[in-house]
């Protein structure tokens, strides 16, 4: 399988808009089976699987080296690895078979990576954003990240409710951000079908579906989604923008939702 993927989106430039072919990196959900069963999953970019594969099973004690593997061989177009080595047994049944090793943060597991899994209704948020507002708040995001004005080794996200309201995140996992800057606004008890949502990092599928879970109606990042994560935006008429920074931003997902 490719690891790029085109698809065509809505980009403003300045005043102008139109719409152009934009290049993603393929998100899959690559499956590992050893000696026949299958031990786990992991959301990846489809380059170097079997490496990946070998290289996840050894940082678990799995398999304890390399020369333990009797044969690896990729099936399923790429979707998964099938493994025949000797083995840890004991390490292999610490491991939870039915988690999906998200690529926000190493071991962390989340369920919603699957459109037709998601167990969400559509988005039917009819609020509007100026584009210039969006891009006027990313301008201004990191200065208002303390931990990443201090050390620059971590992730942010800003919910934005209005001049006055926001919600900042900020943890060494980007995944984590979300689930605090929206931890604070619901216990703040604020709407969020008004809000929009900045990250600083890609828009990966769980983090796209943990705003569809949350009912944000606008996700945006300075940085590009994945495959999947667009896949998932638009099943849930999630406005998705990617690549926001001086006067451009590009629209994945949901343009009726910004105007300029």
């Amino acid at each position: 399988m490719e690891a790029l993927f085109t698809t065509e989106i809505l980009k403003y430039k300045g005043e102008h808009c139109f719409k152009c072919d934009d290049t993603l990196v393929r998100e899959i959900k690559l499956e590992i089976y050893i000696n026949d069963k299958k031990v786990g999953a992991l959301m990846a970019t489809p380059v170097d699987e079997q490496a990946l594969a070998l290289g996840y099973l050894m940082s678990e004690n799995i398999i304890a080296k390399a020369s333990d593997v009797k044969s690896i061989e990729s099936k399923d177009d790429g979707m998964s690895v099938h493994i025949k080595a000797k083995i840890d047994k004991k390490n292999l049944a610490k491991l939870n078979a039915q988690g999906v090793v998200i690529s926000g943060c190493g071991r962390a597991h989340t369920a919603n990576i699957d459109p037709d899994a998601i167990e969400a209704s559509k988005i039917v948020s009819k609020v509007a954003f100026n584009k210039d507002e969006i891009l006027t708040q990313m301008r201004t995001f990191y200065t208002q990240c303390e931990l990443y004005e201090k050390t620059g080794c971590v992730h942010t996200a800003k919910l934005f409710v209005d001049e006055k309201t926001f919600f900042i995140g900020e943890d060494i996992a980007q995944h984590n951000t979300i689930d605090k800057a929206l931890g604070k606004a619901h216990l703040a008890g604020v709407s969020l079908d008004q809000c929009f949502l900045m990250v600083s990092g890609r828009l990966s599928s769980e983090m796209v579906a943990k705003a569809i879970m949350h009912k944000i109606p606008v996700l945006v990042s300075r940085t590009a989604p994945t495959c999947l994560g667009v896949m998932i935006a638009r099943k849930f008429d999630l406005t998705l923008c990617g690549f926001a920074r001086e006067d451009k931003i590009n629209i994945y997902s949901g343009g009726f939702r910004i105007y300029g």
